[in-house]
């Protein structure tokens, strides 16, 4: 198994050891540094190249939306997934404008969480399922109009569309649906072309038009 290295950037010291100490256990990751605010989180991630990071939205200073967009110019780039609390619609917006991979929450379970760190790794966007619900409700929002071609799926590609707009993985939807990851992703690229959709929130906002 190829070992990810992470770096979790949190302002909470309590908040950065607990993760630091359960993903540390979790078999294939590597956490190489943690950073208490935006700007150390660069630093570090410059003197490290992390796959990951795993990083608060709020904290003093720089913060994430910010240190994510300076992560975004570095090269090569890590992905960063930001941690939330679902708080706010424009931290949501703005934090996957700046280049982030997607969102997972805090409370979120150690597996979740080191699940969503191999996806983004591996240039899947990842959204947890409270925030795909919450970017899906926005009503400003950026959202494609309704494609016709939505009535033009096949079955398994409407249960794959539909899987992702309730904010399942690409791996969950495998599990969900009998299909090799491999396959998942396959369909997920198609639902796009398809679809003429950009990314997996798109395609997740476009889900609730299914019947």
């Amino acid at each position: 198994m190829t070992r990810l290295t992470v770096i979790i950037v949190d302002d909470d010291p309590y908040v950065r050891d607990y993760l630091s100490d359960a993903l540390g256990r979790v078999d294939g990751i590597d956490v190489v540094g943690v950073a208490a605010d935006g700007a150390e989180a660069v630093d570090l991630a410059i003197r490290t190249g992390p796959d990951v990071v795993l990083m608060d939205i709020r904290m003093p200073g720089v913060d994430g939306i910010a240190a994510t967009r300076e992560l975004g110019a570095l090269d090569p780039p890590p992905a960063v997934i930001l941690m939330t609390a679902l708080d706010t619609d424009e931290a949501l917006l703005g934090g996957l404008a700046a280049g982030a991979r997607g969102y997972t929450i805090k409370t979120a379970p150690v597996a979740a969480i080191s699940e969503a760190l191999r996806a983004a790794a591996a240039g899947t966007d990842v959204l947890s399922p409270e925030a795909t619900r919450r970017l899906v409700a926005l009503a400003d929002g950026p959202k494609p109009a309704a494609s016709p071609a939505l009535g033009d799926l096949g079955d398994r590609e409407r249960e794959v569309l539909r899987l992702i707009g309730e904010g399942a993985s690409n791996a969950a939807i495998a599990r969900t649906l009998y299909l090799a990851e491999s396959t998942v992703k396959g369909h997920v690229s198609r639902l796009m072309t398809k679809l003429d959709c950009q990314n997996r929130t798109q395609l997740a906002v476009l889900a609730q038009q299914l019947d």
